[in-house]
């Protein structure tokens, strides 16, 4: 059996572009005792992935080397197994990378075993119902320590956690207001979700007029997807003992050597805000609770889950690409072939 892999042929500068990587071929071997072979259907394209390609090694994850397979998380079915764990037919999901088949162990390997519902597209547990969503839910629930009445504010609210946030904020009993970067996208937030006011930041002269106008009580929870300038007009419009939550830093993604200076931080004092970053893994404790939530709310069509899909490994790059340019919408997404259930 062949496997096709997408790995990093250069490093890229700013956005990247598709002479960044290289479509490979490389024979599967033999499974060994422990092991599991996942035939992948869907990947999750994510932002965080651009610092990874960089030759720094201060973020949290570890930077791919040039010729190493681009990592993500997939969703896929066992086709092999030699673990009495995962049998034939099983779904798991994992932080693997832009393969069509993965060899894992899952003894030194932390790949979920997914119960997955026929109601429910595949590409969902990619999404909505994946670790964008389930980030969105912890980082709201817990790390912001929202509560019915509070004013939240979502940046990216039209991306892949963001779109699913604002959507958490407003099912919970809050002010739910998004910013984003464009009308189309704020007709989105508003229209399609249901949210109750959108800031398109590239239309605002004067950002931080444009949240005071959203949020003339302040804001009690900021979730924070995108960091550089949106971060400093946020500052002063924090409500006192407001929370931040700190999840990305998409504006400094592309030019990781040379982040935006932020020059309201003293706010964070005179407010006496809070303001914390996390990772949602860290936090397995709230996952059942999540997904039964999150579950039940896309079923029941209260929650909009909006996908980006791209057919194909050898797209991969592109819908990448896309992404990072801020082209897209929702979860940003990989089917690996037609049959692949989407929402």
């Amino acid at each position: 059996m062949i496997n096709r892999q997408i790995v990093l042929a250069s490093r890229p500068h700013g956005v990247p572009v598709p002479e960044n990587f290289a479509l490979v071929e490389n024979p599967l071997r033999a499974l060994e005792e422990g092991e599991i072979l996942i035939q992948n259907d869907v990947f999750a394209i994510d932002p965080a992935v651009r610092g990874m390609l960089d030759a720094n090694d201060d973020s949290y994850l570890p930077a791919v080397a040039i010729g190493g397979l681009i990592p993500t998380m997939v969703l896929g079915r066992v086709v092999q197994s030699r673990n009495p764990a995962f049998k034939e037919g099983d779904y798991g999901r994992g932080f693997v990378g832009w393969e069509e088949y993965s060899i894992l162990n899952p003894a030194n390997f932390a790949i979920e075993n997914v119960h997955v519902d026929p109601a429910v597209p595949l590409t969902a547990y990619m999404g909505a119902l994946g670790w964008s969503g389930i980030t969105a839910y912890v980082g709201l629930k817990r790390i912001g320590e929202m509560q019915a009445g509070d004013t939240v504010v979502m940046s990216a609210a039209a991306g892949a956690v963001g779109s699913v946030g604002c959507q958490i904020a407003k099912l919970s009993g809050c002010r739910s207001v998004g910013i984003v970067g464009s009308t189309h996208k704020a007709a989105l937030v508003t229209g399609t979700f249901g949210i109750d006011a959108a800031i398109d930041y590239r239309a605002a002269p004067d950002l931080d007029a444009a949240i005071k106008a959203a949020c003339p009580d302040g804001v009690g929870v900021y979730f924070d997807n995108v960091g550089g300038h949106i971060l400093d007009a946020m500052l002063p419009n924090m409500a006192a003992f407001g929370r931040i939550v700190t999840c990305g830093m998409m504006a400094n993604y592309n030019n990781h050597n040379d982040p935006y200076p932020i020059r309201n931080l003293w706010q964070i004092l005179v407010n006496r805000v809070t303001m914390r970053g996390f990772l949602a893994y860290e936090h397995l404790d709230m996952l059942a609770e999540a997904e039964a939530q999150l579950g039940g709310w896309i079923k029941s069509g209260a929650l909009i889950a909006q996908e980006n899909v791209t057919t194909g490994i050898e797209n991969a790059p592109a819908a990448f690409i896309n992404l990072m340019s801020g082209k897209t919408t929702g979860k940003t997404v990989v089917r690996l072939n037609e049959g692949v259930t989407t929402l």
